[in-house]
Formats: C-alpha cells, sequence, structure tokens
C-alpha cells in the first residue's frame, strides 16, 4: 500500500484547491506542521549546547532552581496537551485505516506536535533550572504560532458543517484552548519576571532552602513530573548504593518542615481555640479542632487526590469489559446484549459512524472506542495516571503526619518543662507513661492523618463499584455485594479482637521485660547468691503467659489474613452460580464476567482497609484524649505566679535599702574577703540583714497539694559566698530542702527569697540601676549548679556530660577532672571521656557516676552550687580528696556560696554555716562553735560519730598513686576487645559474615545481599512438619486459585460460542445452555480454595509462633548463664534491645511479612504464568521488564534498610531525650537550661523527621516504578492477546483471563519489592539473636557430685589460699599475682587498698566469678574449683557495693528460694536496724518495693542487702564495701552487731573506710594485685612505716 503525505488515491479530493488552499484538508495539516518544525529547530542546539554546560551543574548546586510564574500550570497543561495529541494520533490512525491509501496528513501533524511537546517541556526545564528566562521567547514566538495554525484548522472544521459528533472536531477544539492557555502562561511570565520589553527585569531570589546546600530533600522544590515520579530521587538512591546513608547524607529539613515552623502553627492554632472557648481550653474537641486547623488543608488535598485515582481504578474493569466483547466481535462471535462500555457511550441520537469531509474520514467517539487498541492504550493511560495520583495522595498524607508528629511532640516537651516535680514523683505522671506519649500516641496520630483520606473515598469508591456491578450482572450483583458487606462486621470484630489481643500481649511483654531488665541489671548478684534459676523461671513464667496471648493473636491474624483471601472467592461464587442459574437468559458472556472479576477485586481493598481505619480512628480518638489530660496537667509556674503579687506587696518595705547594699559588694569588697583567713571567715557575723544567699521564712512544703507538709516550720538564711552544710539522719528532709529552694516543691506557706548576684560566668557587675529593677520585682533566681542525690547522666560523652552545654575551658576541665579524682575511671574507658554514657552507653558504677555528676557542677560557673550528698558512694580517700581539692579549693576559694548535704560528719568544721535537720523540721542552725555553746549535747553527739577531735583534716601527703597505671592498662585491654562490640553494633551485624574483611567493596556487597542465612535459621526453626507444610499449602492454594479463573474462562468462552452455534442454526426450540456442570466444578474448585486459605494462614501463624517461642527459651538460657565478663563488656541496653525490639520482631511482625511476601510473590508468577499461557509472545516483552525491575529493586532495597535504620536510629535518641529531660527535670530547671533543651529536642526531632521523610519518598519512588512496570506489563498483554486473538482466534476468554491477571501484577508488584525490604530488615532481628545464641556459658559443672560434698559444708569457715592468680579474661593481665593467706575459722579479717589494688576481684575469686587461671582456695578442706558453681556460690553470702533490691515484696527481696521463716526474717532485720521501718509500712513483710528500691533511700537500700546476706547463715560471709552509703551513726551500730551476730563465722571485709576495719583479728593491705602487709592492725599501726597506719592517719 503506497505512502503520501495526502493519500494515492487516484479520485483524492486530497489534492484539490478550486475552493481557496484553506479549504483544503490536507494543506491545513501541512500548515499546522510549520510551528511545530520551527520549535525543533530552533530549540535543539540551545538544548545541545545548554545541556553540555548544565548536566555537571544541575545536582551539585541547586540553589538555582527557580520556579517561574504559573510553573504547575504550565505542567499540567503540558500533560493534557500530550494525551490530547496522543488520541489524535490514534484517531488519525484509526481513521485512516478506512481508506485504501495511506493519509500521513491525519496523524503525522499530530506526531510533530507530541515531539515538539515534550521539547517545549524539557526547554522550559532547562531554562528554568539555569535561570535564564530571556531564552522563553522562542516559546512564546512557538505557543502563537500554533494557536494561530490550529484556530485556522477548528473554524475550516466550523465551516464546513463538521460537528461534535466527529471526535477530531473536539480533539481539535481542545488543542486550540490549550495552547491559548499555554500562551497565556508564556505572556504571564514576561508580566512578572520582565525579562522583555521592560527596561528593568525582576531581581528574583531562590528560596531559603535552596541556598542553603545542606537541605537535600528536595520534593517541595522541583517541577511537577518529578514531584510525580520522585525522579530527583534516583542520584540518591543510586549513591546509597555505593556507600552507607548516614545523617548528612539526608541533610537538613527544609524550613516548612522542621518541627519549630509546625509548632509555631499549631500553637497558633491552640491559642485560637483558647481565645474562642475560655472554659475547658485542653479538651479533646479543641485539641482536634486545632489539629485541623493547623493541617487540615493538605488533607483536603490528599483526600481529593485519593477520590480522583479511586475513580480512575474502575478505567481497568471498563476498559477489560470493552477489549474482551471486541475481541469476541472480531472472532466473529454475536454482539452481546449489553456490554458495560457501550452502556455507558451509547448517545441518543443515532450517529452516522463514519463520514467523509475534506477528502477525508471522520470518525465518532464511539466507533474510536469500540477499538481495541485504543482501549488498551487507553488503559494504560487511565493506569499511568491512577498510580500517580495515588501516590501523591500517600505522599501528601504523610508527609501532613510527619509534621503533625513533629509539631506535637515539641508541644508535649515544652509542657515536660514546666510540669511539677510533685506529679512526677507522686506517681500521677511516671516517666513512662510521658514517653508512652509520646512514642506511641505521637505514632498513633500521624498514622490517623496517613489514613484519614480513606474515610471519605472509602464511600465513595464502595458506591461506584457496587453500581457498575449491577449494571454488568443486575440483581445478582447485589448478592455478591451483599456478601461481602456481611462479612465486614465480622473483620472489625476480628480486627478488634486483634488489637485486644495485641493489647494483652504488649502488658505481659511489658511485665516481662521489666523482670529481664531486672534481671540484667542484678545479673551479678544473682549469680553471687546462686539465684539465676529463681529469675530464670519468673521470666519463663511471665513468658508463657505473653505466649498464650501470643497464641490468641496469632489465632485472629490468621483469621483476618483467611478472611482477606476468602471473602473475594465466596462474593464471586455466589454471584456467578447466582447470575448463571437465576437469570435464565442472562449474559455470561466473558466480557462481563472478568469485569466483574476486576470490580471485585477493586471492592474488596476498602472494605479490608475500613477495619483498620477505624481502628485508627478509635486509637487517636484515645491519644488525643491521653493529650489533653496531658496538657491540662499541673505546672510548676502556676503556684509562683500566685504568689508572687502578695510577695511583692508583703516585702517592699523589707528591701528598699537591699539594692544599695547589694551595689557596695562590688570587686575592691571581694578582694578584702580574701584577706580573712578561714578561721577569722567562720565569725563573720552571718545574720546581718542582706548577705544571704537565700532565705526561707516561715516555709512550709508539701510534694502533693492535700498530702501533709514533708517540710514544716522552716526558717533558714544561706549565707551568701560561703560553705552551708546541711546534716541529720537518714529521710530527715535534707533533699527536700534544697528541691524546696529550687522552687521544685508545692509550697502551703512562708516564703523563699533569692539574693541573685552576677554569674561569674559573665564577670560583670550590675549596675545600680539595674540592680533596683531587679530587686524590687521579686528576685528571680539564677542559674545553680546542683548535683542530685541520685545522680543523673545524659546519654551523651563524659565529656559532654561535665561541661553540660558550657564552653569548653581545658584548664578548668583539668582542674575539675583531678579534684573529682575521674582520671583513672577515664583511662580504662574504652573510648576515654569520649566514651558514650547514660542509658545507651557503657555502665557505671554508683561511685564514677556520682562523681560525674558533681565535676560537672563543679564545672560550671554559677555563683550558687547545690551538693546532695555527693560523698555517698565513695571511698574515704575519694572523699577527701574531693572535698579538699573541689569545693573548698575550686568553690569557697572562688567564694560561690556552696550548699552541701552530707553524712560525713568529719567535714563539719569545714563548714561556714551549719543546718541541722530533724524529722522534716530545722533542729539547728548556726555556725559550729554556735551550736557547741548552745546544743553541747548535739555537739558531743557529732564528736562521738566523728570519731575524732576537732580539727583541720590533715592533707593526703603520704598516699602516692602508683596502683593508677597498672589499673588502667589492666582496664584498658579488658574493654577494648569488646568496645567494638558495642560501637559499630548495628555495622558489625552486617558484617559477621566476612570476619575482619573491612574493605568497602565487601561491606557493600554484603548490604545488597539478602540475609539468607538468617531465613535459614528462622525457617529451619519451625521444625520438620511445619515447614513443609507451609510450603505445600501456598503452592496448592495459588494452583486452586488460578484454576477458579482458568475454568471461568472456559466456563464463559462455552456459553458464547454455544450461543453462537445456537444462532447460526437459528431454531427457536433449542434447549437452553446447561449451566450446572460448570457452577458445580466452580463450586468445588471455590471450596477447595476457601480451605486452603485457612489452611496456609494457619500454618504461617503456627510457624511465627514455634520459632518466637524456641528463638526466646534459647535467648534467655544462654544470656542468664553467660559469664560476668560478657556484662561488663556488653552494653546492658544492647542485650536488652535482644529482648524487646527483636524478640517483638519475631513474636508479632515476620510471621504477617512473611505471608505478605509469599503471597504477592506467588500471585505476580501465577499472574505471568497465565500471560504467557495466553500469549506467548509475552515472555518476549517479559525479559526486560524483569531486568528493570530487579534492578529497581536491588537498589531500593538497599536505600530503604538504610532508612530504615535512620529512621529507628533517630527515634531513638529523641525518646531518651525525652525519658531523660523527665529524670533530670529538677536538675534541667535548676541550671536554668530549658532553652538549650528544647533546642536540642527540635534538632532530634527534624533528624527522625528528615528520615521518616526521605524513607516516605524512597517507599513513593518504588512503588511509582513498579506500578509503571504495572502499566507497561497490562499494555504488553493487552496488544499481544488483541493481535493473538485477531489472528490466531484465542478465546475471549482467555483474552479476559490475561488481563485480569495483568492488572493484578501492577497491583503485587510494588508490594512484593517492599515486603523483600522489610523482611530482609526483619530478618536483622533473628541475625543479632543468632549473635547471641553462640556466647559461651560458664562452666556449671563441678568434678565432685553432689553425695560427696557435705551437707552443711562450709560449716567451720577455714579459708586456705594457696599462690592464687586471677584475670577477668584469659588474653587480659592477671589482677591478683600469686596471693597466699590462711583465714582460720570464725576470723574477722579487714582488707583495704587503693582503688584498683585487686581488692573487690579478691572477694570474687572465692565464688569464681573471674577466671583462676593459677593457684587454689581450699574452704573447709574442700578445693572450691572442683564444686559446681551453683553449690558454691548457694553456700557463701556476700553484701555488694552497690545496693540491688528487686520488684516485689519485702520478703522476696531477703529470702526469694522462701526457705525462711518469718520469725527469722525480723531477726534479720532488726539485726540490720530496719525493723522499725518495716513494722511502719503497710504489709510489714508483705510491703511492696518497688522497682530498683526507689522508694528507699540508698542508706535503708543498702541495709536491705545486710538483711538478706543475715537471713542466708552461711559461715563465711564477706562484705564488698557496704557500708558507703550509710550515716556513721548507723554504720557504727552495724559494726557492733556483725561483731555480736557473727562472733563464730568467718567475715570478710573489704573497707572505703579504714576506721571499719580497726577491730578485725587480722588486716590485709593490698597493692596492684599483690599482698602488702598481712598482720593483726595493733601491730601494723605501731610500725611508723606500714601503708595501713598511713591509711588510719589520713582517715583521720
Amino acid at each position: 500500500m503506497s505512502l503520501a503525505f495526502c493519500g494515492s488515491e487516484n479520485n483524492s479530493a486530497a489534492y484539490n484547491v478550486d475552493k481557496g488552499v484553506l479549504n483544503n484538508g490536507c494543506f491545513v495539516d501541512a500548515l499546522n506542521v510549520v510551528p511545530h518544525v520551527f520549535l525543533l529547530f530552533i530549540t535543539f542546539p540551545i538544548l545541545f549546547i545548554g545541556w553540555g554546560s548544565q548536566s555537571s551543574k544541575v545536582h551539585i548546586h541547586h540553589s538555582t532552581w527557580l520556579h517561574f510564574p504559573g510553573h504547575n500550570l504550565r505542567w499540567i497543561l503540558t500533560f493534557i496537551l500530550l494525551f490530547v495529541l496522543v488520541c489524535e494520533i490514534a484517531e488519525g490512525i484509526v481513521s485512516d485505516g478506512v481508506s485504501e491509501s495511506r493519509h500521513l496528513h491525519l496523524y503525522m501533524p499530530a506526531g510533530m506536535a507530541f515531539l515538539a511537546a515534550i521539547t517545549s517541556v524539557v526547554y522550559y526545564h532547562n531554562i528554568e533550572t539555569s535561570n535564564f528566562p530571556k531564552l522563553l521567547i522562542a516559546l512564546l514566538f512557538y505557543w502563537t504560532l500554533a494557536f494561530i495554525t490550529k484556530t485556522i484548522k477548528f473554524v475550516k472544521f466550523c465551516d464546513n458543517g463538521v460537528g461534535f459528533s466527529q471526535l477530531r472536531f473536539c480533539l481539535t477544539g481542545l488543542l486550540v484552548i490549550l495552547y491559548g492557555m499555554l500562551l497565556v502562561v508564556e505572556i504571564n511570565v514576561i508580566r512578572v519576571r520582565r525579562y522583555v520589553f521592560f527596561k528593568t527585569p525582576k531581581e528574583v531570589k531562590p528560596p531559603e532552602d535552596l541556598q542553603d546546600l545542606g537541605v537535600r530533600f528536595l520534593q517541595p522544590f522541583v517541577n511537577l513530573l518529578s514531584k510525580g515520579t520522585y525522579w530527583w530521587m534516583n542520584t540518591f538512591i543510586k549513591t546509597a548504593h555505593k556507600k552507607p546513608i548516614d545523617l548528612k547524607a539526608i541533610g537538613k529539613l527544609p524550613i516548612a518542615m522542621r518541627a519549630l515552623t509546625n509548632y509555631i502553627r499549631l500553637n497558633e492554632a491552640f491559642e485560637a481555640q483558647k481565645s474562642k472557648r475560655s472554659p475547658y481550653p485542653q479538651g479533646s474537641k479543641s485539641i482536634w479542632r486545632a489539629l485541623c486547623c493547623a493541617f487540615g488543608r493538605p488533607l483536603v488535598l490528599s483526600s481529593t487526590f485519593r477520590i480522583l485515582a479511586d475513580l480512575l481504578g474502575f478505567a481497568g474493569p471498563l476498559c477489560i469489559s470493552g477489549i474482551v466483547h471486541h475481541v469476541g466481535k472480531g472472532n466473529n462471535t454475536i454482539r452481546p446484549q449489553t456490554s458495560l462500555t457501550f452502556i455507558l457511550l451509547e448517545s441518543t441520537e443515532s450517529v452516522r459512524w463514519r463520514i467523509k469531509i475534506l477528502g477525508v474520514f471522520f470518525i465518532s467517539s464511539q466507533e474510536f472506542l469500540a477499538n481495541a487498541y485504543v482501549l488498551a492504550v487507553l488503559l494504560f493511560f487511565a493506569l499511568l495516571l491512577q498510580r500517580t495520583i495515588l501516590q501523591a495522595s500517600y505522599y501528601v498524607a504523610i508527609e501532613t503526619g510527619i509534621n503533625l508528629r513533629g509539631a506535637i511532640q515539641t508541644k508535649i516537651y515544652n509542657k515536660i518543662m514546666l510540669l511539677s516535680t510533685s506529679n512526677m514523683s507522686m506517681g500521677e505522671m511516671t516517666a513512662g507513661q510521658i514517653c508512652n506519649l509520646v512514642a506511641i500516641d505521637t505514632n498513633q496520630l500521624m498514622w490517623f492523618f496517613f489514613l484519614c483520606p480513606n474515610l471519605w473515598a472509602m464511600p465513595v469508591q464502595i458506591i461506584a463499584g457496587v453500581l457498575l456491578l449491577y449494571y454488568l450482572l443486575g440483581v445478582s450483583a447485589l448478592i455478591g455485594a451483599v456478601v461481602i458487606i456481611v462479612l465486614a462486621p465480622v473483620q472489625y470484630f476480628v480486627a478488634t479482637k486483634l488489637s485486644q489481643a495485641q493489647r494483652s500481649t504488649l502488658e505481659y511483654s511489658n511485665e516481662r521485660l521489666k523482670k529481664t531488665n531486672e534481671m540484667l541489671r542484678g545479673i551479678k548478684l544473682l549469680k553471687l547468691y546462686a539465684w539465676e534459676h529463681i529469675f530464670h523461671s519468673s521470666v519463663e513464667e511471665t513468658r508463657e503467659k505473653e505466649m498464650t496471648s501470643l497464641k490468641s493473636f496469632a489465632l485472629y491474624t490468621s483469621i483476618s489474613i483467611f478472611m482477606n483471601a476468602a471473602i473475594p472467592i465466596a462474593a464471586v461464587l455466589t454471584t456467578f452460580v447466582v447470575h448463571a442459574h437465576l437469570t435464565g437468559n442472562a449474559d455470561f458472556s466473558p466480557s462481563v464476567a472478568f469485569a466483574s472479576l476486576s470490580l471485585f477485586h477493586i471492592l474488596i481493598t476498602p472494605l479490608f482497609l475500613l477495619s483498620s481505619v477505624l481502628r485508627s480512628t478509635v486509637k487517636a480518638l484515645v491519644s488525643v484524649q491521653k493529650l489533653g489530660e496531658f496538657l491540662s496537667s499541673e505546672e510548676i509556674g502556676e503556684e509562683q505566679d500566685k504568689c508572687s503579687a502578695q510577695r511583692n506587696a508583703d516585702n517592699h518595705s523589707k528591701y528598699q535599702v537591699v539594692p544599695l547594699k547589694v551595689v557596695n559588694r562590688k570587686r575592691p569588697a571581694r578582694e578584702d574577703w580574701n584577706n580573712y583567713s578561714s578561721h577569722m571567715r567562720r565569725s563573720v557575723n552571718i545574720t546581718e540583714g542582706d548577705d544571704f544567699c537565700v532565705k526561707i521564712t516561715n516555709g512550709f512544703f508539701t510534694w502533693t497539694p492535700e498530702g501533709s507538709p514533708a517540710l514544716s516550720n522552716i526558717d533558714i538564711r544561706i549565707p551568701q559566698g560561703q560553705l552551708t552544710m546541711i546534716v541529720g539522719q537518714v529521710g530527715c528532709g535534707k533533699s527536700s530542702l534544697l528541691l524546696a529552694a529550687l522552687g521544685e516543691m508545692q509550697k502551703i506557706s512562708g516564703n523563699v527569697f533569692w539574693n541573685s548576684i552576677p554569674d561569674s560566668e559573665t564577670g560583670e557587675d550590675v549596675s545600680p540601676e539595674k540592680e533596683t529593677t531587679v530587686d524590687t520585682e521579686v528576685r528571680k533566681r539564677g542559674s545553680v549548679a546542683y548535683a542530685s542525690q541520685k545522680p543523673w547522666l545524659l546519654n551523651a560523652t563524659v565529656e559532654e556530660n561535665i561541661t553540660f552545654e558550657s564552653p569548653f575551658n581545658k584548664q578548668r576541665y583539668k582542674a575539675v577532672i583531678d579534684a573529682c579524682s575521674l582520671q583513672p575511671d577515664i583511662d580504662i574507658l574504652p573510648h576515654g571521656d569520649q566514651t558514650q554514657i547514660g542509658e545507651r552507653g557503657i555502665n557505671l558504677s554508683g561511685g564514677q557516676r556520682q562523681r560525674i555528676s558533681v565535676a560537672r557542677a563543679l564545672y560550671q560557673q554559677t555563683n550558687v552550687v547545690f551538693l546532695d550528698d555527693p560523698f555517698s558512694a565513695l571511698d574515704i580517700h575519694l572523699s577527701d580528696h574531693l572535698m579538699q581539692e573541689g569545693i573548698l579549693k575550686m568553690l569557697r576559694e572562688d567564694k560561690r556560696t556552696i550548699i552541701l548535704v552530707t553524712h560525713k560528719l568529719q567535714y563539719l568544721p569545714h563548714a561556714d554555716w551549719i543546718i541541722a535537720m530533724k524529722d522534716g523540721t530545722i533542729q539547728r542552725e548556726g555556725t559550729l562553735k554556735d551550736i557547741q555553746n548552745s546544743e553541747s549535747e548535739l555537739f558531743e553527739h557529732w564528736k562521738t560519730l566523728m570519731n575524732r577531735q576537732d580539727q583541720e583534716l590533715e592533707k593526703e601527703t603520704i598516699i602516692e598513686r602508683k596502683s593508677v597505671l597498672e589499673r588502667k592498662n589492666h582496664r584498658r585491654t579488658r574493654y577494648s576487645r569488646d568496645a567494638r562490640l558495642k560501637d559499630d553494633e548495628e555495622d558489625e551485624e552486617e558484617i559477621t559474615e566476612s570476619d575482619d574483611d573491612d574493605n568497602l567493596s565487601s561491606v557493600l556487597h554484603q548490604r545488597a545481599k539478602m540475609p539468607w542465612r538468617a531465613c535459614g535459621k528462622y525457617l529451619s526453626s519451625a521444625g520438620i512438619l511445619l515447614l513443609p507444610l507451609l510450603v505445600l499449602s501456598q503452592l496448592l492454594k495459588h494452583t486452586v486459585m488460578v484454576a477458579i479463573d482458568y475454568w471461568l474462562a472456559k466456563w464463559t468462552s462455552d456459553v458464547i460460542s454455544a450461543k453462537s452455534e445456537l444462532e447460526q442454526k437459528n431454531c427457536s426450540v433449542c434447549q437452553e445452555f446447561n449451566h450446572s456442570r460448570y457452577s458445580k466444578v466452580f463450586s468445588i474448585l471455590c471450596c477447595l480454595g476457601i480451605i486452603l486459605c485457612l489452611v496456609t494462614s494457619i500454618a504461617v501463624e503456627w510457624t511465627g509462633l514455634k520459632v518466637a517461642k524456641k528463638l526466646h527459651y534459647c535467648l534467655l538460657n544462654k544470656i542468664i548463664l553467660a559469664p560476668m565478663r560478657f556484662f561488663e563488656t556488653t552494653p546492658l541496653g544492647s542485650i536488652l534491645n535482644r529482648f524487646s525490639a527483636d524478640c517483638n520482631t519475631i513474636d508479632q511482625h515476620i510471621p504477617a511479612t512473611l505471608e505478605c511476601l509469599s503471597r504477592s510473590t506467588l500471585l505476580c508468577v501465577s499472574a505471568l504464568a497465565v500471560i504467557s499461557y495466553v500469549t506467548p509472545m509475552f515472555l518476549i516483552a517479559l525479559l526486560p521488564l524483569a531486568i528493570i525491575c530487579y534492578f529497581i529493586q536491588k537498589y531500593f532495597r538497599v536505600a530503604s534498610r538504610d532508612l530504615q535504620q535512620l529512621d529507628d536510629s533517630t527515634q531513638l535518641p529523641l525518646l531518651c531525650h525525652f525519658s531523660e529531660t523527665v529524670e533530670g527535670l529538677t536538675t534541667i530547671r535548676a541550671f536554668r537550661y530549658e532553652a538549650r533543651f528544647r533546642q536540642k529536642l527540635l534538632e532530634y526531632t527534624d533528624s527522625n523527621n528528615i528520615a521518616s521523610l526521605f524513607l516516605t519518598a524512597a517507599n513513593r519512588w518504588l512503588e511509582v516504578r513498579m506500578e509503571y512496570i504495572g502499566a507497561c506489563v497490562v499494555l504488553i498483554a493487552a496488544v499481544t492477546s488483541i493481535t493473538n486473538s485477531l489472528y490466531n482466534h484465542l478465546s475471549s476468554g482467555l483474552v479476559g483471563l490475561g488481563l485480569t491477571y495483568a492488572l493484578m501484577v501492577s497491583n503485587y508488584l510494588n508490594w512484593m519489592v517492599r515486603n523483600l525490604a522489610d523482611m530482609e530488615i526483619q530478618l536483622g532481628a533473628v541475625k543479632r539473636i543468632n549473635g547471641l545464641l553462640k556466647t559461651e556459658a560458664e562452666n556449671y559443672e563441678g568434678l565432685l557430685s553432689p553425695s560427696q560434698i557435705p551437707q552443711n559444708w562450709p560449716d567451720r569457715g577455714e579459708i586456705q589460699i594457696q599462690n592464687l592468680s586471677v584475670r577477668y579474661d584469659s588474653n587480659l593481665k592477671p589482677v591478683l599475682k600469686h596471693v597466699s593467706a590462711h583465714i582460720s575459722p570464725g576470723q574477722k579479717i579487714g582488707i583495704c587498698g587503693r582503688t584498683g589494688s585487686g581488692k573487690s576481684s579478691f572477694s570474687l575469686a572465692f565464688f569464681r566469678m573471674v577466671d583462676t587461671f593459677e593457684g587454689r582456695i581450699i574452704i573447709d578442706g574442700i578445693d572450691i574449683a572442683k564444686l559446681p558453681l551453683q553449690t558454691l556460690r548457694s553456700r557463701l553470702s556476700i553484701i555488694l557495693q552497690d545496693p540491688i533490691l528487686f520488684s516485689g515484696t519485702i520478703r522476696f527481696n531477703l529470702d526469694p528460694e522462701k526457705k525462711c521463716t518469718d520469725s527469722m526474717l525480723w531477726e534479720a532485720l532488726e539485726i540490720a536496724q530496719l525493723k522499725h521501718v518495716v513494722k511502719a509500712l503497710p504489709g510489714g513483710l508483705d510491703a511492696i518495693v518497688t522497682e530498683g528500691g526507689e522508694n528507699f533511700s540508698q542508706g535503708q537500700r543498702q541495709l536491705f542487702c545486710l538483711a538478706r546476706a543475715f537471713v542466708r547463715k552461711t559461715s563465711i560471709f564477706i562484705m564488698d564495701e557496704a557500708t558507703a552509703s550509710i550515716d556513721m551513726a548507723t554504720e557504727n551500730i552495724l559494726q557492733k552487731v556483725v561483731m555480736t551476730a557473727f562472733a563464730d563465722r568467718t567475715v570478710v571485709t573489704i573497707a572505703h573506710r579504714v576506721h571499719t576495719i580497726l577491730n578485725s583479728d587480722l588486716v590485709i593491705v593490698m597493692k596492684r594485685g599483690v599482698i602488702l602487709e598481712y598482720d593483726k592492725p595493733e601491730v601494723l599501726l605501731e610500725q611508723e612505716d606500714s601503708v595501713f597506719a598511713s591509711f588510719v592517719q589520713a582517715d583521720k
């Protein structure tokens, strides 16, 4: 067939120009080519030159991305233009098919226009990114020309009577409008930017974000195409494959998305609500209103997108119906009565299908849409558009959710900063509740906002779907719909049951974690007391309960999965069987059957989503309620404000004189101060009117508003620039007094005055005027350096903990480290002072934590320092050093006001002012001289406690620190090996398999690989029976599913062929087609499918349960039997993570992901198999698509995993920041550091949000690409099957089958890749647990059998130590070297030595907690190395330095083995001076101990630990620095008791305070792991040069 522009028929009117050139259709079409050719010629050179220079710039320097006015409109119009042009090309080709020769002019101009449109937008994009508007003039000419030529064509059509019934007329009209609008957009750019026709062009700056190269999240700034397809993510995802993504790679958040911006927006909405309705500003309703006001608009946009996408989704079934119908006709089968496409498109007037005007054929839209190929192309475009809009809807909703989460978290944080302390301490609001609010409730709200568009879109989708089904199938469709709708409430019921099961599982797992946490924190004690089995069984018991609720969780999950799969089968079954049998002459053609099948697939989705959307809505309502309660809880500032006014009024006269006096305290005066000697300083008259720092008058303070006062009748003044000490017995209100001064307690009556003087940080003195204004108002207190009794550490490095946001001053830092004797401790940390400590870091001892906390207070430059019992966990040397170097030298000589709470009465002589407290009141205040004169009894009492005369403390000159170096080496090697383990736990997991192969390529290779090994481990844990069941049931299920649809294709095709035969025979009496045989087979297959759905869902969940149970059991067993060394080198947090996050993943997430993954993969595979069976040609096209798919998923998985880990790892610091703020609230407020902490929060929130946003964008990136590949599959499948059908007579039923499955592929492809990525991340949990399962256990077996060990061994308590050498690990230096000693039965031995001399290692050697590699210990004639560990440890007793109590009753803490009677327990409590305390508690011995024993003071906890050891009644008793946190009076009583109660037992005491071992029978002095002196104390004291004597001297 010949080819010519105007066709080559002889009688063609195409070349006829009798009526004028413009009346020739072909000429007009040729004219239309001119503008396009013009554009292509002009722009190509510019593009090539421009691209050459631009390509490198575009990505690197994106600060030039400026959008010209009308940017988005231009892109939308261009897309519409391209679509219309495609239609024009198609229309030309279809109408050209009628004539004998080819008429190029019908579609070539449209083709050129298509090229030109693409060129125009590419050209525009390049000009825009390089900001060169003058070049846009070419486009202005192009739009003008195109508009003119199209208008000419349109006018000619009108003249010749072509009207709306012809498709080409409509298309031309549309093109005129589009070109006109594009021209207007172009003119608007000139009007706004003035780049031409104006003298001064307008200078425009890029948005602020783009000037900052740190912003890498470009979604808000790129053009529409890139926005819709996430094209800008390409480079990001490619680089992720080359190097791991970190926070630096993802950069900063754009300003509009930052937490602060969103917080301000939310706060404004809250304020607006407050002003509207005053009574309950924080109620749920007003919170919802504020949220909608602040974040409602993007949600409306998202919902609009969603509804549009859902409506476009119906194009699939409609096009399938049309194509199958057309193919059926092409196969010479009859035309069925109804085909949906025609019902919708038949117009009222009867139209002539084809007319010939201007020498060419015109066709109507009906004929155009009756072409199967056209429908295939339309379906392709509909799919592309639908998927793009859907992803846009998701993205907008998630972005809004993330912004909202950031805003709410900031709001909660600001509220925390104002919370009253009593709320926290009295348990109204625990740290846990607040963390839940942040971790769970804000996420619930975020998810609600993400799912919110479904609420409006779902009803629309369901109604439209049911209407279309009714159109196709009549009444029987309604029956199918009813099946679905009746089962939807069942779905909802199952969903609610599921969330209940999840909640109870969560409660049990929280309880299990609490127990595991306690077990791990007290592991040293458990091992020493041989109590592992008790705690092990306790955790196992809770795990059993958890497994029970997990079983119900699994059951409901499997029912839910089953229903998801079975409901569509049931609906299709009922519908088709009813349709075939009830409606006698029903149309049961393939076009109807497969269109309805697709519609059912579409309908199922919203109905399943419904349950999760409703659940999410309910959760969001609850969360908002919680949030409302939290935001309306009591604040600390409220009470202060109330009394400020009256305070002003009351005290104005008092303060009139003060400012002048304060002014006099200037620099010269300060220098005079230095001339007083320390004795002079004590006699200064402190009671002068103004010379106080804090004054409390007539103060009554309480913790709870309705409770009785904790402090009553407080009248004190704290002198300025001096050292005040507060003393008193345990629990008399010393700490409360400090907090009352800081404004943390609730004041019932009285006043607190602060006399602020300038901070030494600034060094300025305040001018008189300023001072006056400061004082006439209420005096605001400045920053106070406060070290609380329970040390509070940040999750940061040691250095950051000490400098605490202050500028770093090396000299001062060194001095503070020295004063707190922290250097030796820093040396043994794996990374020195850059080691992470705090909750997530290395575990420090109590003493180390306390000294860091004190060091922080010393380092600050504030005028006032509050130290709450800083010596409680320190030995005598450290305490003295801290007192001398830190408190006296650094603080007092610097004229700082110091308030020191302490039990160490020997420091009282240093005090300038003493406050003695008793039972919440002030017993006495004054100087030591005053108290000596007026309260001689009290003074004498103190004196006896101090065990010495009132004299200045002698400097420690004798003891040098030689031991430091050796200790440094020992511990450094001890940590070094495991430092890696903690540091990059995650990275290390990644690369476990390649040993230490650190080169980058292998690491990257590892990142790209699936963790098959972990997958194998997981599946193999399921056991030999379940695994084949799992695999077989899945395969069978999908085979049956395909069989069902194949049978449907056969059935419908047979119906059609039977009908056509009938029509050909033309007999009226012929029998009806018999459906019963087909419907029986169909029903059997469907029922089989439903049963298999049930089997697979149960098999998956059952597997999950079995694996979860097995892995947890193995893990717990391994951990509890691991050697102590493992716990010293592995951070507690990382072990706990295995039990919490990883176990949760294995319990709840992996089974669901596994099910989803296997389902989507098998669906895709079966779909591709079916399409290939229907049209083998499809396989050729499948190969390139598969390759593209493989690369997309490969790149995506790596990026997705990194981003997921970033998302998780950035969430952790955020949550930790909340919990550490809650714990350290008093410290932060004392320091006045609220603003700094808020700033930190904003940084953490932003980094978490940017990770979440990138993760979302990456998911959208994948989904858009997968959906496009899916659309290509549909297009190829449609085109090949149409061709196959028309030329090879393929049955229309199989065409329908192929297309229905092709549509399914596009749905499930991205699910497959997403689930693969999720699975990979979740298998990380299995991998990490597997790593811990390789831990070596301690050797619990002994050489002696139980029968060989005497029942009451050791009964005498004789200990022989022979040439003992001990080390912590086989590759470390020994900590005890060749130690020998003999301890007779019943002797009292004292061991002393500097820190790190090996004292504690000595005590651990008795329990085989350390590696004894030489020598032996013989107790009562038995070598302890031969005993089973359990036996050995259960027959000895030890009290550790750090007191450990477990949650439970007092009885459980004293005797977890339940071996003792009540009288024995009371006796032990009496010995430990606790009987009166326990008697007073509700429940006595059954009184509750909270976690960690927090409801008792540090001293009382230590006494409980003593009582616990007394209960054991063993003949050997070891005390390891056990009286460190007890006041001296109690300690003296205890010493006497130990001597009497243990008269017949062997007692080994390791001493902090040397005077505690002066009454021992023998003293051992140790140094660097060897025994230096070994004799009776009196003998050693007589020797002048003995080390022991020098210790005692220093301890005076």
